[in-house]
């Protein structure tokens, strides 16, 4: 019987025992020799290893370098990211260099509706991250990391969402990244105007709808859309102190918009006292007579804006094709005058260096160029090329003529100009 028990528990397969797997080896490190960066043109070598997390002298593995190139890449300022090492000339660590393909399309940083200043938010954005700069990608990754960080910033001084966007500024055509709560507040449905008297309301609201109804409400903005839109209207009149001194806002029950109520204080009429120019190149005196500003007369700036350009034409017609004046208002509220202090800038003057005909045949050609008066090394004037033309076609000096153009070039380096007249 024991025999047969024997031979039994002989008989049954062996039962192996199980054993724990034997543990990983350790991932080798060996210590960082040299570190480069290669294919960076906006962001330096330094910032972009400072957020990688990596710097020479420190042990590293193979799983290191990975998880710096992973942070790089999610960081949103690169297209792509790469990596190789390899021993140092010295064998006593790793020669290793990153190549990265950065996102070139950046934008401005603004910040509204939020309860810190921009400098502050910035400084906190810059601490947090060393590639954050005055233009960064507008990409997913970046807006929704530092909307996180001015989240995490303000906390409870912002009972908002904070959220990024790339967003088109006060000029349409430029774009920009503005962090803000996630709630808009609401738009502008109804503007009304009170205490006004010189101008209709009829009037004020026409002129003041197609910026500000719709828009969103804020008062800083809504005021720069009055002054923009509303304070010409007074100062063609001569009306120069013209305020809103009260703006008062409500909702309005019908839409999901505000009734905006603004107080006009119209202010007196001015007159224009004394025009001085400060000038160089060309006397006082012509200037004035070109601007044609009477003493005496209203205040009415659309006009004092014309009589300024007419002084740049004066400075345009003899070579000074960027010339600049600044205006100064000098109000005197006893008398209810405004004096003009006008300093113009004459900049480079240009001169005319070459004449250039096209479509006319061999015979006509130096006709028509006799004809133009203008000569090489005189003073450039814009307006001669164009006058000339005008003349040929009213004296009817060219039969049959058709669509004629003319082109000019300016050599900003050489100041000078090149005319071409195209004729048909």
């Amino acid at each position: 019987m024991l025999g047969a028990a024997l031979l039994g528990a002989q008989a049954r397969p062996a039962v192996k025992k199980k054993t724990a797997p034997p543990p990983p080896a350790a991932a080798r490190t060996f210590p960082i020799a040299s570190l480069t960066v290669e294919g960076n043109r906006i962001h330096s070598t330094a910032k972009i290893l400072a957020l990688a997390g990596l710097r020479t002298g420190m042990p590293v593995s193979k799983e290191a370098f990975e998880a710096a190139r992973d942070k790089l890449l999610q960081c949103g300022f690169f297209e792509s990211v790469g990596y190789q090492y390899r021993p140092s000339a010295d064998g006593a660590g790793y020669a290793a260099a990153f190549t990265v393909v950065e996102v070139q399309q950046v934008y401005p940083v603004h910040f509204e509706r939020l309860p810190e200043g921009a400098a502050e938010l910035k400084a906190v954005l810059a601490k947090a991250d060393p590639l954050f700069g005055e233009q960064v990608p507008g990409t997913e990754p970046v807006l929704k990391r530092y909307a996180a960080l001015l989240q995490r910033h303000l906390g409870a001084k912002l009972d908002d969402r904070v959220v990024g966007k790339v967003s088109a500024g006060e000029n349409p055509e430029t774009l920009r990244i503005v962090f803000q709560p996630a709630t808009m507040p609401p738009s502008v449905a109804e503007v009304r105007f009170v205490k006004n008297s010189v101008l209709d309301s009829t009037t004020l609201q026409n002129r003041v709808a197609g910026a500000a109804v719709g828009s969103v409400y804020e008062e800083k903005k809504f005021r720069q859309i009055l002054d923009a839109n509303i304070r010409p209207l007074y100062e063609n009149r001569g009306r120069i102190r013209v305020a809103f001194p009260k703006i008062t806002v409500e909702p309005v029950t019908d839409v999901n918009g505000l009734k905006v109520t603004v107080e006009v204080d119209e202010g007196e009429t001015f007159t224009l006292g004394e025009v001085q120019i400060t000038t160089s190149d060309i006397p006082a005196a012509q200037l004035l007579k070109a601007a044609n500003l009477k003493k005496g007369d209203i205040a009415n700036f659309d006009e004092i804006n014309s009589g300024i350009e007419r002084i740049r034409q004066v400075y345009r017609r003899a070579g000074f094709l960027n010339a600049k004046a600044n205006v100064e208002r000098k109000p005197d509220d006893k008398n209810k005058t405004v004096d003009l202090a006008v300093e113009v800038s004459s900049g480079d003057r240009y001169t005319f260096r070459k004449l250039n005909i096209a479509g006319l045949d061999i015979l006509t050609e130096p006709h028509i160029r006799k004809m133009y008066t203008a000569k090489p090394g005189e003073p450039f004037n814009p307006e001669y090329p164009d006058y000339f033309m005008a003349r040929l076609k009213e004296d009817n000096v060219l039969e049959n003529l058709g669509k004629t153009r003319v082109e000019i070039k300016t050599d900003d380096g050489a100041k000078a100009a090149d005319v071409t007249l195209h004729f048909r």
